[in-house]
């Protein structure tokens, strides 16, 4: 298995396979950005607090707007920084 892949369990019980396509620091806090390894043209990403607990690191849904917003704002500065990010305009 691929370091990168990693498998999560929804509420249902269900496992799904994502693949981790960036970590970043935003606030002094760790975040995990991953894309759903099913769906090749997956528009959207999930975002994960990587936190710490007795066992290692746990990944932590974000349930707080403003700590969401702050996690994108650094991803698209990232992402303009190495010409990475396009305009929806352009598409």
């Amino acid at each position: 298995m691929q370091e990168n892949i990693i498998n999560l369990i929804d509420e249902n019980g269900v496992e799904s396979a994502f693949e981790i396509i960036l970590t970043l620091e935003a606030e002094g806090k760790e975040y995990a950005i991953l894309v759903p390894m099913e769906e090749e043209d997956a528009e959207e990403a999930l975002i994960f607090r990587i936190d710490q607990d007795e066992e290692g690191e746990i990944l932590v849904p974000l349930e707080d707007d403003k700590e969401y917003e702050i996690v994108v704002d650094v991803y698209n500065t990232l992402m303009e920084e190495e010409g990475l990010n396009f305009d929806e305009d352009e598409q």
